[in-house]
């Protein structure tokens, strides 16, 4: 039974990985072509010709249509076929796949599923993204050989961050402070404060502080495949309050995850700060030290998609910090379980007569 979900939108790619070129991705276990049309827009069609299901990123671009390597079969960006060469007829079969596409942000989002249900409204945003007193920089993409369940786990809970992450992202004064968890709202959340603490290697290196101080994670994983990581620190004798970290050093760490199967996702990651808006040695810093950190959870991610797909004697045990977790599975299940229906109820016949 499958694990993705298809009536939502994900991240293809960066803006800056889409060009005229045709270029193949696979998402959802589906084969995507990607180019940049003649003025600008971006074309996503399934990548199999009809025909003899040659991948059309095998063949060439004639203007904003592709052509088909085998036979020279041609296809708009649309997806509808506009060539066979040899006969004037056009098969009514003859087309493929287009998906929605929008991009935002330099940031390219598609819809794989049902096209009528693509409402762009619905694409995840922050307001910092326009904020002036803010700076937007891209970082990279972590290629994880695991179900991208596991991957959407890991970014909802802080308490794996001083185990994993000892010298960038945690250390021991968090090991005991509570986690607060929140599920009622759109995205799950959960939280904790340490409180007049040394300060984590990041922002040892990135913010120079040396004295205590107090410091936050806040993780927002929205279903199925986006997280928001909201950290910082300020000197402890400020003694800020939670609706004030605008106050201290505050970097929002995002990750987009896109399922290229069952078994394989590519987390691409972001930030936006607070703090050395004018600089990019700053964000080659925060990359370099966001490369290690992320490959300690690469390292953790892996080990444990390969021991789920070996046999079971026992089954797993759930403690008090899987909340989050264990809510966002039951968040996917139910989305999976729409799409596996199609619901008609609505027209009504007469039959029924609700109540409720």
């Amino acid at each position: 039974m499958t694990t993705l979900v298809r009536n939502a939108w994900y991240v293809a790619a960066w803006s800056s990985e889409i060009d005229d070129k045709l270029r193949r991705f696979e998402i959802l276990g589906e084969p995507v072509l990607l180019y940049r049309r003649t003025d600008g827009e971006i074309a996503a069609l399934h990548d199999r010709c009809p025909h003899r299901l040659l991948p059309l990123s095998k063949g060439k671009r004639i203007g904003d249509e592709v052509q088909c390597g085998y036979h020279g079969l041609r296809f708009g960006p649309d997806g509808k076929c506009t060539r066979v060469p040899g006969q004037d007829k056009i098969p009514p079969s003859a087309f493929v796949d287009a998906y929605p596409v929008e991009e935002r942000n330099d940031i390219v989002w598609i819809w794989m599923g049902d096209a009528d249900r693509a409402d762009p409204a619905t694409i995840f945003t922050l307001p910092q993204f326009d904020d002036p007193s803010w700076h937007a920089h891209q970082g990279g993409a972590l290629h994880i050989r695991s179900n991208y369940l596991n991957v959407a786990e890991n970014l909802v809970d802080p308490a794996h961050v001083s185990f994993v992450h000892p010298t960038t992202l945690g250390n021991s004064a968090s090991e005991n402070v509570p986690v607060h968890v929140a599920t009622e709202g759109e995205a799950i959340v959960a939280w904790r404060w340490i409180r007049d603490a040394e300060p984590i290697g990041f922002f040892k290196a990135f913010g120079g502080f040396t004295g205590n101080v107090d410091r936050w994670h806040y993780y927002y994983l929205y279903t199925p495949c986006t997280a928001v990581i909201d950290f910082g620190s300020a000197p402890a004798e400020m003694q800020i309050p939670e609706e004030e970290r605008d106050r201290g050093n505050r970097v929002f760490a995002l990750h987009f995850m896109t399922p290229v199967n069952e078994n394989y996702t590519i987390d691409r990651w972001m930030h936006l700060r607070n703090t050395a808006i004018e600089t990019e040695e700053a964000s080659e810093r925060i990359d370099q030290m966001f490369q290690i950190a992320f490959g300690e959870d690469k390292d953790i991610l892996e080990a444990v998609h390969a021991e789920e797909n070996r046999p079971q004697r026992r089954r797993p045990i759930r403690i008090a910090i899987d909340r989050g977790p264990m809510v966002y599975r039951k968040r996917v299940a139910e989305m999976l379980e729409r799409e596996r229906t199609h619901d008609v109820s609505a027209a009504g016949n007469g039959a029924y007569v609700y109540h409720d």
